[in-house]
């Protein structure tokens, strides 16, 4: 999956949302067709989106356009894949996973769909919402190809924090466990790891540190819901000139000293080696490609 800072969520019924989340910025736009669209609009929100996906695209080709259909438990997702699954669409932002059949059965419809409605590649985004799909979350990780991400869960309100019931704080040290796992079997797995939501809209220094403390963890991207967090969230997660060119530096040090026969040696007051190399490369491919250069290490 490519490296998506920003997914930005916006209400499937309100189109004229989605364009305003491409004039953000955002790396990818998400289509909400569960929570943010009253029951009695879901058919409306449905055509609505098979309407924009196509405008969407032709605007910011580049930008990843996915959709969260309602959860398999409604009955209804078979219904949203219909009439959303086209050329134009990147992914499914599949929610309500509980464990590794349940990725199956959305493989299924979505692999039917791919076929009927003549797209193909679509990718999943599964995001950790539920009790069992913690406990579950490598088993899921590992059951399709078409997972291509997976998010630590953090919320104040949302699902998970229902369903496991704690209190959230400003720096969301109580997730830390929860997030770990996920990251873990998205490492595994070689899957895109991206951190939950910052719910405070106006409250930008905290959304900074929140996201700075996702990266220091190791996630690559977060979950956003309204188009001002999107260039903090941009800000936090793109690595800086400076940053890269110390790395640069560090792997031309370190070939050089192979050259000469030395696996360690000293760099900028710090000692190197083989290991800090292979991890400054592997940072630096994963720099390129969110800096816009696919050019490897």
């Amino acid at each position: 999956m490519h490296p998506y800072r920003s997914i930005l969520f916006v209400p499937a019924h309100k189109p004229d949302w989605a364009f305003k989340a491409l004039a953000a910025g955002a790396d990818c736009v998400v289509l909400d067709l569960e929570d943010s669209v009253p029951h009695d609009r879901k058919a409306e929100a449905r055509a609505t989106v098979r309407e924009t996906l196509p405008k969407l695209r032709a605007e910011r080709p580049e930008v990843g356009l996915f959709v969260r259909p309602n959860a398999l438990a409604t009955k209804m997702t078979g219904a949203d894949l219909e009439a959303v699954v086209c050329p134009e669409l990147d992914g499914i932002f599949a929610p309500k996973i509980k464990d590794a059949t349940d990725v199956l059965r959305w493989e299924t419809m979505i692999d039917w769909f791919e076929a009927r409605n003549g797209a193909e590649g679509l990718e999943m985004i599964v995001p950790v919402e539920m009790v069992d799909a913690i406990t579950n979350c490598f088993e899921i990780a590992a059951a399709s190809p078409r997972v291509g991400a997976m998010i630590g869960p953090t919320s104040e309100h949302a699902d998970i924090a229902r369903a496991v019931g704690y209190r959230q704080s400003r720096e969301g040290s109580e997730t830390l466990y929860l997030r770990s796992r996920i990251l873990l079997a998205c490492r595994q797995n070689g899957l895109h790891p991206l951190t939950g939501l910052w719910e405070d809209l106006a409250d930008l220094d905290g959304l900074r540190s929140f996201a700075d403390y996702g990266l220091q963890l190791g996630f690559r991207g977060m979950i956003v819901i309204h188009p001002s967090h999107v260039p903090v969230v941009h800000e936090v997660f793109t690595p800086s000139d400076e940053e890269v060119a110390y790395h640069e530096e560090l792997v031309a040090t370190m070939d050089r000293a192979v050259a000469e026969g030395q696996g360690a040696v000293r760099f900028r007051g710090q000692h190197i080696d083989l290991a800090h190399a292979d991890k400054a490369r592997d940072w630096l491919a994963h720099a390129r490609l969110v800096r816009g250069s696919a050019t490897p290490a």
